[in-house]
């Protein structure tokens, strides 16, 4: 489970003590809504099948997949399915290798989902070796999933400009710029990023 309400709030309230831009947002906009998304391998399997293609789209593929293996979609059945039936559920060729590569890794306990190493830069490194969950993905899920608090995903272009928004800067910073922005925020980097979804395109700032 991700960050609850309370903790987003907590994280944000440190930030805004040492921040009056980010004070002054968070008093005109509110606390963000938690981004809640399960555990396990499923929501990894969802980050593959959405990648590239409209939310409409990939909801139409995971329906299809669901008709085809059952609900559970276990990583065993899905590796016993053959080419042809995955891509009738609109699984490219390279996506069925990166939903592979997620399968095989967690068959053969290669890859433990349910004890992912503390350290975010180690978990990372355990995420991205799955073939087409690169890092962004991998921080995404200890974000939304894991509820990790310092997940700080600075190369996303929304977390960018929605920093140069709340900080007023005079343009979007770029990754490692946003690192650097951030540091004081630490260990709340987590909070900080649903923030800036937050405020990316609202119309009160």
């Amino acid at each position: 489970m991700g960050l609850t309400a309370s903790q987003i709030a907590e994280g944000l309230d440190h930030i805004a003590r040492l921040s009056p831009p980010m004070a002054d947002a968070i008093q005109r906009v509110g606390y963000p809504e938690p981004r809640l998304r399960p555990t396990g391998y499923a929501t990894l399997l969802r980050t593959i099948v959405g990648q590239q293609v409209s939310v409409a789209a990939a909801a139409s593929v995971w329906a299809k997949l669901e008709a085809l293996l059952g609900d559970d979609m276990p990583p065993h059945d899905l590796l016993a399915a053959d080419f042809d039936a995955l891509r009738a559920c609109g699984l490219s060729r390279q996506k069925q290798g990166y939903a592979r590569s997620l399968c095989e890794l967690v068959v053969s306990e290669e890859l433990d989902l349910t004890a992912l190493p503390k350290d975010d830069e180690e978990a990372i490194a355990q995420l991205t070796r799955i073939k087409g969950i690169g890092r962004w993905s991998a921080e995404i899920y200890l974000l939304f999933a894991e509820g990790r608090a310092d997940i700080w995903p600075a190369g996303d272009l929304a977390v960018q400009a929605g920093m140069a928004k709340l900080l007023g800067l005079a343009e979007r910073p770029d990754e490692k710029q946003a690192r650097a922005l951030a540091e004081a925020w630490r260990p709340h980097r987590g909070a900080a990023a649903i923030f800036t979804w937050h405020c990316y395109n609202n119309p009160a700032l």
